[in-house]
């Protein structure tokens, strides 16, 4: 594997996805591969070990597992719940807003209902309002049984790429 910050190493070749791999990994359907291709899911995405399952404006589905992302307690962090929420929320508002627009958040607040401290989490984000210029999906967190774990909203502002 080449990459593009090693001293020697060649960066990918014309037409090459240079973060396909990680687009694999993280369970990025294949149609979209073109879109993300260059900037990849980010950082904190694969930290987290998000994997996406499901992905379109009106709905897009992910887990993410506990182990690994606990606060002292031992249970799931509160802000990894945060995170995989404007990630989801953040996707789908991108694809959305399609080519020539970008989605930024600006506001995202959740409620906690119960705690999980093993297993895998899945997110769902259903849109609530696709609009020209705002977008707003409820993201709701569950555990393996189906249990809801935490409810969270998210708005984003479409803008047009300068």
């Amino acid at each position: 594997m080449s990459d593009i910050f090693t001293p020697g190493q060649a960066g990918p070749a014309q037409g090459e996805l240079p973060m396909l791999q990680e687009l694999i990994d993280a369970g990025v359907p294949e149609e979209l591969h073109p879109w993300l291709g260059e900037s990849g899911v980010g950082p904190l995405v694969v930290k987290l070990g998000i994997r996406f399952l499901e992905m379109s404006p009106s709905r897009i589905v992910a887990t993410m597992p506990v182990e690994g992302n606990q606060q002292v307690a031992g249970i799931l962090h509160g802000g990894a719940h945060v995170v995989l929420a404007e990630t989801l929320g953040s996707f789908a508002a991108s694809l959305h807003a399609g080519p020539g627009r970008y989605a930024v958040g600006i506001e995202v607040g959740a409620t906690h209902h119960r705690s999980v401290s093993k297993g895998l989490v899945t997110g769902t984000a259903t849109a609530v309002h696709l609009g020209g210029t705002v977008t707003t999906h409820e993201v709701v967190m569950t555990d393996e049984d189906g249990r809801r774990l935490s409810t969270a909203r998210i708005t984003n502002l479409i803008r047009e790429v300068r």
